[in-house]
């Protein structure tokens, strides 16, 4: 198994990274979260896990080992794959799925895409005594209280994007941003951005 990956960010997409380690580009998959602390160029250590089908080998890559072992326990629930795992740390970090599994919160998980009113309360059930308490610690995929829009501008400018579309696509998601009702998540806003992004292209 690979466990982590250690390089320079060689390129950067969407909804992945690839990392040069070894003078060999290892292409891995990661949340929007993760990518949003990327930078083209730059040392990046991601913690992985290694996805074997009979057509493909995918790698996925996480902000550190925690993040790591709740994609792996979210698979030890009946119908979820890695893509769905990935899409619940994309919406939220440990902690909060911790949180929601632990307070059988439903509309948390029904918020994640592929996820409805009864595979939410399945979900809970099957999870209940597996992701554990939550540990308190801080994530890449909690709220940020301020300068959220400086992380969502550099986030954009680390994937590629110009400083007028950055500056745009952030002017764009503010009024979600301020809907949210709390902290906004920059993972989310960062989804949200490309989105538009990809809209005016």
């Amino acid at each position: 198994m690979i466990a982590f990956v250690s390089g320079p960010v060689a390129a950067l997409a969407p909804d992945s990274a690839v990392v040069e380690v070894g003078g060999i580009g290892i292409a891995v998959q990661c949340t929007p979260n993760t990518l949003s602390g990327l930078r083209m160029g730059q040392q990046t250590k991601l913690a992985t896990s290694l996805v074997v089908r009979e057509d493909s080998l995918t790698l996925y890559g996480f902000v550190d080992d925690d993040e790591r072992q709740v994609f792996e326990l979210l698979q030890t629930a009946s119908g979820v794959g890695p893509r769905l795992a990935q899409a619940m740390l994309a919406v939220h970090n440990p902690d909060a799925l911790r949180r929601a599994v632990a307070t059988g919160d439903e509309k948390a998980l029904i918020a994640v895409p592929g996820i409805g009113k009864k595979g939410a309360q399945k979900l809970l059930l099957e999870l209940k005594d597996r992701l554990g308490a939550p540990v308190g610690a801080p994530a890449i995929g909690a709220p940020v209280s301020q300068g959220w829009r400086d992380q969502l501008h550099a986030a954009l400018i680390g994937l590629g994007y110009a400083t007028r579309e950055a500056e745009e696509a952030v002017t764009a998601v503010a009024p979600q941003a301020e809907a949210a009702g709390g902290p906004p998540q920059v993972g989310q806003l960062l989804k949200a951005a490309l989105q538009t992004l990809n809209r005016a292209r």
